[in-house]
C-alpha cells in the first residue's frame, strides 16, 4: 500500500479596516481646532497585528484635498507601490477612496501610521502600529497585564493649513505651542493599572520637530523593544524618544495605590515644552500629587551615552525563531560608503532645506509609476551624489541609485546646532556609531559591530554624527528623509532607488491592481 502525503501550505491571515478620513473638531491643547479623524477619532485606532499577516486597509477620503497615509517602520518587502509616499503612490482623490495591500513580513513591534501629503501631519491622522509575535515564537519577557499606545509629539494651535502657508511663502515657523498624548493636552490622558502587575507602554514620537523626554514619576520602567528589535533590557527613570521614533518599556504598578504623572517635555530646546498623563491605579483614593519629575532638558552627553546603551538582545527570537545576533552584520563587507550632510539656506529668497546641496522637490508623477512604466524625464538616477558637495543649495528631485543587495554604511553628519532624526522607508537598519564632531573614516574604531539595534528611524545630536549599516535587500524606490516636518516639507528628504536589471516577482512584486494613476501615468492600462 502506497502512503500518500499531503502538504497543506495555510494562508497568512487576513485583517480587514475601513476607515472613513475627515475633518473634525479636536481639542488637544485646550483650544478648539480642525483635525484629521479617521472614524471620527483622534488619535486614529491602532492597527493590532501579528506577523505575516495581511492588512486590507480601504482608505475613503472625505477630506476636500488629496490625502496619503505612509506606514512608519512597516517595511513593504518587495512591495514599494504601497509605501504611501508621494514617490512611491498617486494620492487618493476627495471623494475616493483607495485599499491599501501590505503585508507585515517578518516582523514584529511597535510602529505609527501618519498623513505624508501637504502639512496634513499637524492635524493628525495618525495612530499605532502593533506587530505581536506568532504564538509558538518566544518573547523575552512575561506578557503583560495590558498593552497600551502613547502618540506623543509637539503640537501647533495654529491650523495647518496656515503653517503649510507660511512654509509655501519660505518662512520658518514658530516653535511649537505644546505637548499632546493620545491627543489630549495636561492631564488628558489616563492609563488604568492594577496593583503589582506588568504593563507594556508602546511610546512613539508623532511630533513635528522636537525630541521628547519621557518618565513616569515614582516608577522605573524597563526598555524592551525598539522598533522591532527586543532590546537587551535596561531600566531606566526616563527616556528619550526623538521624532519618528517608537520604543516599549514594561512598567509595574508597585508603588503605592494612587495615581501618578506620566511627564512629557521637550529636549535640547531653550524654551522647555511640558504635558503630563495620569498613571491611574484601579484601586487610587489618592490623585495626582506633588510637581510631575523634571527631566533631562539640553544635556546632549547624557542623550549620547543612554542611545549608545540601547542594544540588540542577541538570545531572543525575533519575527522568526532564531536569535536576533544570527545575522552577523559585523562581518559583512561594506560595498560603498554614503555620507549624508544636511544643510539650510535660501534658494530665491525662500527659506529651503537640503541633503549634499540638493533641496528635494517633488516631480508630476510619482517615481516609483515613472520607473515602473519607463517614463523619462521624471527623475534622473544621481541626481544627488554620495558626499556633501560644499555647493550652494539646489533645487532637484533627487533619486540616489543602488544595488540590490548591496550592503552599505550611511554617515548622517549634522553640521548645524539643532537636533537631526533621519528615517528610511522599506529597511531596518543597524545604528553602529554615533558620536560629537566630525566623522572620519578613524571613527569606524568605535562603531559596535557585535550587538549594535536595529531600527529605522535614527537621531544625529547637533554637531555630531551618526553611522548605519543596511543590507540593501529591498528592491523598490524609498524614501530617505529627515523626521523634522518642516524641513522635509520644504527638501530635506531624497529617494534610494535599489534597483535590479532581473525583473522577477521573486524580487518585487508587480504593481497592484487597484494600483491609482496620476500625472504622466495617467491613463496607462491596469494590470488584469
Amino acid at each position: 500500500m502506497q502512503t500518500v502525503c499531503r502538504v497543506v501550505v495555510a494562508e497568512d491571515p487576513y485583517r480587514y479596516f475601513d476607515w472613513r478620513i475627515s475633518y473634525g473638531d479636536i481639542y488637544p491643547l485646550g483650544v478648539r481646532q480642525q483635525g484629521i479623524l479617521i472614524n471620527g477619532q483622534f488619535p486614529g485606532p491602532d492597527i493590532i497585528s501579528v506577523t505575516n499577516d495581511n492588512l486590507i486597509i480601504n482608505v475613503h477620503n472625505d477630506l476636500p484635498e488629496p490625502f496619503l497615509l505612509t506606514w512608519n517602520g512597516l517595511q513593504q518587502r518587495k512591495n514599494s507601490f504601497e509605501d504611501g509616499v508621494y514617490g512611491t503612490t498617486c494620492p487618493i482623490p476627495p471623494g475616493k477612496n483607495f485599499t491599501y495591500i501590505m503585508q507585515v513580513k517578518d516582523q514584529i513591534g511597535s510602529f505609527f501610521y501618519f498623513p505624508s501629503l501637504k502639512f496634513h501631519k499637524a492635524a493628525g491622522g495618525f495612530g499605532g502600529i502593533r506587530i505581536l509575535s506568532r504564538p509558538r515564537i518566544p518573547v523575552p519577557f512575561p506578557e503583560p497585564a495590558g498593552d497600551f499606545t502613547l502618540l506623543i509629539g509637539d503640537w501647533y494651535k495654529t491650523n495647518h493649513k496656515a503653517l503649510q502657508s507660511i512654509l509655501d511663502r519660505g518662512k520658518m515657523l514658530k516653535f511649537p505651542d505644546g505637548i499632546q498624548i493620545n491627543g489630549l493636552g495636561r492631564d488628558g490622558a489616563k492609563f488604568t493599572v492594577e496593583s503589582g502587575k506588568t504593563y507594556r507602554l508602546r511610546i512613539s514620537n508623532v511630533g513635528l520637530q522636537n525630541s521628547l523626554n519621557f518618565r513616569i514619576q515614582g516608577h522605573k520602567m524597563k526598555l524592551v523593544e525598539v522598533e522591532g528589535t527586543h532590546t537587551i533590557q535596561t531600566t531606566l527613570s526616563s527616556l528619550d524618544v526623538h521624532v519618528g521614533q517608537s520604543y516599549s518599556v514594561l512598567v509595574t504598578a508597585d508603588q503605592p495605590a494612587q495615581d501618578y504623572y506620566i511627564a512629557v517635555s521637550s529636549r535640547f530646546t531653550t524654551q522647555i515644552l511640558n504635558s503630563t498623563a495620569i498613571l491611574h491605579y484601579s484601586n487610587s483614593r489618592k490623585p495626582v500629587s506633588g510637581p510631575p519629575p523634571p527631566g533631562p532638558t539640553t544635556d546632549i552627553s547624557w542623550s549620547l551615552n543612554q542611545a549608545r546603551s540601547i542594544r540588540t538582545n542577541l538570545t531572543a527570537s525575533g519575527p522568526r525563531p532564531n536569535p536576533q545576533g544570527s545575522y552577523h552584520y559585523g562581518q559583512i563587507n561594506v560595498t560603498r560608503t554614503i555620507r549624508l550632510a544636511n544643510s539650510a539656506g535660501l534658494v530665491d529668497r525662500k527659506q529651503r532645506y537640503a541633503v549634499n546641496g540638493v533641496s528635494f522637490i517633488p516631480a508630476d508623477t510619482p517615481l516609483k509609476l515613472a520607473d515602473y512604466y519607463n517614463i523619462t524625464g521624471v527623475f534622473e538616477v544621481g541626481s544627488i551624489a554620495d558626499q556633501p558637495t560644499g555647493r550652494h543649495i539646489h533645487l532637484n528631485t533627487a533619486v540616489m541609485g543602488a544595488d540590490y543587495r548591496a550592503f552599505v554604511e550611511i554617515v548622517f553628519e549634522n553640521r548645524e546646532n539643532i537636533m537631526q532624526s533621519w528615517h528610511l522607508d522599506g529597511y531596518s537598519f543597524f545604528v553602529v556609531g554615533m558620536d560629537e564632531g566630525r566623522w572620519s573614516p578613524a571613527s569606524k574604531k568605535q562603531y559596535n559591530l557585535i550587538d549594535a539595534v536595529s531600527r529605522c528611524t535614527t537621531q544625529v545630536y547637533p554637531r555630531s554624527w551618526t553611522a548605519i549599516y543596511i543590507p540593501l535587500d529591498n528592491v523598490g524606490m524609498w524614501n530617505l528623509r529627515t523626521q523634522f516636518w518642516a524641513r522635509q516639507y520644504l527638501g530635506q528628504q531624497f529617494y534610494l532607488r535599489v534597483y535590479t536589471p532581473v525583473q522577477s516577482y521573486r524580487d518585487e512584486y508587480p504593481i497592484p491592481k487597484n494600483a491609482l494613476h496620476c500625472g504622466r501615468a495617467k491613463g496607462r492600462a491596469i494590470r488584469t
